[in-house]
């Protein structure tokens, strides 16, 4: 009984996780590291920088649940996560974050004193990104700055130098403004709750056609800077086919995502990532 028992706690604390959602932001922080680098690192340095991030995301899921556990307790699409519904309390949530942070911590200590350093940056952007939708439409900027970190910490783990950081610009503007377009088509999906409770996400503020509006201008601009990243940075004729890939990908979400949001973030945007690591690593 008692394994029983703890075989779905860990179940439950796998899905608060999510896990899998890295997906979006690990292609991201290692084209950080192959952007610098020209060639894969170290066994030791590839395992150290691939515990940090998960510690980093894991630690800001687990931040953005806890904070917003009253709102997604009211949000049918979310009520069934597991501290709106008490398979998990705010002390379970509060010792993932704990671990999460620890190996965060550690993991950039052991890659560079600069690492650990610079390391409050990004939990200072997860920890605010959750409350920014009760006062402001730009909350989805957050999102995007706070998701910049991983390339600029991928680069970072390799140079650990600030020296030569215009090096990552690109990759740096590409993520903010690619993180911050799709996270305006998420939350497309939330629009008429975030405006009975008061939330500013930009559909709630302005409707669902004039936010993704927005959002494809920003994948727009996301996109040329990829573009100037490759006539800059990247410029082999394979690496070319992969920004044309891209650039295809971009162009289907925004046909489908007012019909299926869902898909054109989740999947869509997991493909993207990895097709920017590979528009790096060939052009490199």
């Amino acid at each position: 009984m008692t394994v029983m028992l703890m075989k779905h706690r860990l179940q439950h604390y796998a899905s608060f996780i999510k896990l899998e959602h890295t997906i979006f932001s690990l292609p991201l922080i290692f084209a950080g590291v192959v952007l610098h680098a020209h060639r894969w690192p170290s066994a030791q340095l590839t395992g150290l920088i691939l515990l940090a991030a998960i510690g980093g995301r894991v630690m800001a899921m687990g931040l953005n649940r806890l904070i917003d556990a009253e709102i997604d307790a009211r949000n049918p699409r979310t009520q069934g996560r597991e501290l709106p519904r008490g398979v998990l309390q705010r002390w379970d949530a509060w010792l993932i974050i704990g671990c999460a942070g620890f190996l965060y911590l550690v993991s950039a200590a052991a890659i560079a004193p600069i690492c650990v350093w610079l390391s409050p940056i990004p939990v200072a952007l997860f920890a605010l990104y959750p409350y920014l939708k009760r006062f402001t439409a730009l909350a989805h900027l957050g999102l995007g700055l706070a998701w910049s970190m991983g390339p600029l910490g991928g680069w970072l783990a390799t140079t650990q130098s600030l020296d030569h950081i215009r090096e990552v610009s690109w990759l740096w503007l590409f993520s903010m403004l690619w993180v911050t377009g799709f996270d305006m088509i998420y939350a497309t999906m939330d629009e008429a709750f975030d405006r009975a409770e008061g939330l500013h996400s930009l559909p709630a503020c302005f409707g669902k056609r004039p936010a993704l509006r927005i959002a494809a201008l920003l994948h727009a601009a996301a996109f040329a800077s990829l573009c100037l990243m490759w006539l800059k940075q990247l410029r082999t004729d394979i690496s070319l086919v992969w920004l044309v890939a891209i650039g295809a990908l971009f162009i289907w979400q925004h046909l489908i995502a007012a019909r299926r949001p869902a898909f054109a973030f989740f999947q869509l945007n997991g493909i993207i990532g990895f097709l920017v690591f590979g528009l790096i690593v060939v052009g490199r």
